[in-house]
């Protein structure tokens, strides 16, 4: 249930962390992540990890997630929003995706989206995909979330 006007980033933060080093493994771990920032973070309607696929060069394959079925199981590098920060490294921050020519569309509803890369080292393991159904829904607090989630999440991989 979706409960909060004002969001404690750090307490999100520590949550998952929490998470993180608990009991279960990774698929489990990163399960309840999906759930906890759907849970918290009003905006974030689609909460879900593409991984480096590992029957496949350069694809990425959907793992944990919580929101909508979506047809893009599989996703090569450098396609749609997900392919181009698993090329780049980058976290991609898209606040309209109409406006972006290269966004896979999962679904009508959604409006903005960030994809942070998750790195194990130096190497690319996966990433963090959250699409909102607001317009201009991904703030610099909810950014840094993410990225402070993906950084912790290293320990998995």
């Amino acid at each position: 249930m979706k409960r909060n006007p004002e969001i404690d980033i750090d307490a999100i933060i520590k949550q998952a962390r929490n998470l993180i080093s608990g009991q279960g493994n990774r698929n489990e771990k990163l399960q309840e992540i999906c759930r906890l920032l759907e849970d918290q973070v009003d905006v974030f309607d689609w909460v879900g990890f593409y991984l480096v696929a590992e029957d496949e060069d350069r694809m990425l394959e959907l793992g944990p997630y919580i929101g909508e079925e979506t047809d893009h199981v599989r996703i090569p590098f450098g396609t749609g929003i997900c392919g181009q920060a698993a090329e780049t490294l980058d976290t991609f921050v898209v606040q309209d995706v109409s406006k972006a020519g290269n966004y896979l569309a999962c679904s009508v509803d959604v409006k903005s989206e960030i994809v942070v890369p998750i790195m194990k080292g130096e190497q690319f393991v996966g990433e963090l995909d959250i699409d909102s159904h607001t317009k201009g829904a991904i703030t610099p607090e909810l950014r840094r979330l993410c990225e402070e989630i993906c950084r912790d999440l290293e320990q998995l991989f």
